[in-house]
């Protein structure tokens, strides 16, 4: 019986062209009562940001701790893509949500060649 290969060799790594972003967005608990932010509307930001995911723009998300909100990093050609991403956030829609933040990310340059 001849040996199997069993290594799968990974397909070819191609240059990614979308730049990388940052947001901070919170949540507008200065102008909504904690009763505003409803389970059901939870479960449609949740719903949403897991479609966002899956289509590959948004790349990782974090509670923020300082105060209610989020962190998120972001893959896309363009800052407009990530608005448009971020204006489809039920709680965005629902004007309980302030992007504080959206910061164009580049390479730390301390890794690349000298």
């Amino acid at each position: 019986m001849q040996a199997r290969n069993v290594f799968l060799i990974p397909p070819p790594c191609l240059y990614n062209f979308t730049m990388q972003f940052l947001s901070l967005s919170r949540r507008r608990t200065d102008a909504f009562p904690p009763e505003a932010f409803t389970p059901e509307l939870a479960a449609r930001e949740g719903q949403r940001v897991r479609e966002l995911y899956a289509s590959g723009i948004l790349r990782q998300i974090w509670r923020r701790t300082d105060k209610p909100g989020a962190a998120i990093l972001w893959e896309a050609p363009s800052e407009a893509e990530i608005r448009a991403a971020l204006v489809s956030l039920p709680i965005f829609e629902a004007g309980m949500l302030e992007i504080v933040l959206i910061a164009p990310l580049a390479p730390y340059p301390g890794f690349g060649p000298t």
